[in-house]
């Protein structure tokens, strides 16, 4: 079986190979924060193009509408690993990595406070549960809890992709690539393989080939030929 790959086309979509899963996820607000819901139903391949250009009719996946707009999906995000990049905050009972990649998706807000503040006051057990929570739970990878020996609290994904929708802000999200798949870059290197990154697919991202939450400002919503 080929090991699961996300292979980055210049200028074009994101070759998938591997089999891996793919869904439909939508980000629902509950009382406590966020959770995901079931979107529509994908279709399944061993290999299949994902668009990245926010213009193809028959998204999640290509249709070469990127040719037509002559799209730049100019590759600038550091590939420097998440140890390098994210900041440490230090809290009373934990800590958090904070690499300040945000996919605008707000996992990390909890019902007692955001990431932040409840790693700062962790020292009360129910704010450290809710800060890891939070930590965990954001699909960009920005932020990891961890204990004081240093220790990262993460949930392991198997391999999945995920086309996120946004009903809340009436916008459609990016690819959350879930269990450390790899991301080649279109001149052959790679990416660190994370546990969660968030890939851009509405063509607006500073940062390519990862989402910055353009799309929120952008207004992306995805093109479905009915």
């Amino acid at each position: 079986m080929n090991t699961p790959k996300i292979k980055i086309i210049k200028n074009g979509p994101y070759l998938v190979t591997g089999n891996i899963k793919l869904s439909e996820k939508i980000i629902t607000p509950n009382g406590m924060g966020y959770l995901w819901t079931e979107g529509r139903s994908l279709p399944q391949s061993e290999s299949y193009a994902l668009c990245r250009c926010g213009q193809s009719k028959h998204a999640p996946f290509c249709d070469v509408a990127h040719r037509l707009f002559d799209f730049s999906g100019k590759e600038t995000a550091s590939k420097d690993p998440f140890s390098k990049r994210a900041q440490l905050l230090e809290g009373q009972g934990i800590d958090l990595l904070d690499d300040g990649r945000c996919a605008f998706a707000r996992f990390c807000h909890r019902q007692n406070g955001d990431a932040w503040e409840l790693t700062e006051e962790s020292s009360k057990l129910e704010n450290r549960k809710e800060a890891i929570t939070a930590a965990k739970e954001c699909p960009a990878g920005r932020l990891v809890a961890l204990d004081k020996s240093g220790h990262a609290m993460e949930e392991e994904y198997e391999p999945a992709i995920e086309i996120i929708q946004d009903p809340e802000r009436e916008v459609s999200g990016g690819i959350f690539v879930k269990g450390k798949i790899a991301i080649e870059s279109e001149n052959g290197e790679l990416y660190e393989p994370r546990n969660r990154v968030v890939l851009c697919r509405c063509g607006h991202s500073t940062n390519k080939p990862f989402c910055d939450a353009a799309h929120v400002s952008y207004g992306f919503q995805d093109k479905i030929e009915k």
